[in-house]
């Protein structure tokens, strides 16, 4: 991981921790490539997860580490979601870690299970908020005082504007729970409002991630996330999409690119997730 703060606490005891990437300005190469060396030694292979927003000299960084050592046993996943949501997918890529899955299935996982999280904020202003369409009117009514937006970058952007007559965000057709995480806005609309409609089993709150006010255009906001807590559910999901040997590195994949070098399935080749395994209503387990 490419940020303390995108590291949430494990599960249970079995969870596995992240082990932390750090930018140029904060770790020389030598001991970059020193501490890469040491993760390959214990662990085998690496999977290194860093959002799409990451500084250029951070990218540039992960891709000289790898280039160095000539390994072909480490995978950078670059994620297209809110900095919530990418704390959410490092955690069940973490459980699914210690499953019996090949590090090729685990890596390639990632953009299965981005699909299934339902990451967005509350905000009070979207004049500076550029991830999902906005029209200028609702950009003019973002200036009225006290307006606030339910914005769901994924998996199907939405927008809508709070309100007693409003509609809620489409949320999830599968048991979820919720994480939250405060910024300069108290409101309690997610936990009161958004966490019923959406029937979700649990709450829970995490600390702000730093690159989250830039990300949405405004500290004052709510971020939240929907996504699968159960790591049984979790095993039968990546279970259910067939596995393929990359035709270039040979490691497994699920999906249609292989995790460790991007290399995409021959199309005729390539096997996508059956859809609607979790809708069709196979829910989460009860919490215990």
């Amino acid at each position: 991981m490419t940020s303390a703060d995108l590291v949430l606490p494990p599960t249970d005891q079995q969870t596995p921790t992240a082990a932390l990437l750090q930018a140029p300005d904060a770790q020389a190469l030598e001991m970059a490539i020193g501490d890469m060396h040491v993760l390959l030694e214990q662990h085998g292979y690496v999977v290194a997860v860093y959002p799409t927003g990451i500084a250029p000299a951070h990218e540039r960084r992960l891709y000289s580490v790898r280039s160095v050592l000539e390994s072909d046993r480490i995978a950078l996943l670059k994620v297209d979601l809110p900095p919530l949501g990418i704390a959410v997918l490092v955690r069940q890529l973490r459980q699914l870690s210690i499953c019996d899955f090949s590090p090729g299935v685990v890596a390639s996982a990632a953009r299965l299970l981005s699909h299934y999280i339902h990451a967005g904020a509350l905000l009070n202003s979207v004049t500076k908020f550029d991830r999902v369409p906005v029209d200028l009117r609702t950009h003019a009514t973002s200036w009225v005082p006290g307006s606030q937006f339910a914005v769901v970058a994924g998996p199907n952007p939405q927008l809508v504007k709070v309100g007693p007559k409003a509609d809620l965000p489409t949320g999830p057709e599968f048991a979820t729970d919720l994480m939250t995480a405060k910024g300069q806005s108290q409101s309690e609309w997610v936990k009161r409002t958004l966490a019923p409609a959406w029937q979700v089993q649990s709450i829970h709150e995490a600390p702000l991630p730093s690159d989250s006010p830039a990300w949405w255009g405004t500290g004052k906001l709510v971020e939240f996330a929907a996504y699968l807590p159960d790591i049984s559910v979790l095993y039968q999901l990546v279970s259910s999409v067939r596995r393929e040997n990359c035709h270039w590195c040979g490691m497994e994949l699920i999906g249609d690119r292989c995790g460790f070098c991007s290399s995409p399935l021959p199309a005729a080749d390539s096997r996508m997730h059956p859809a609607g395994v979790l809708s069709q209503g196979a829910p989460a387990p009860p919490q215990s």
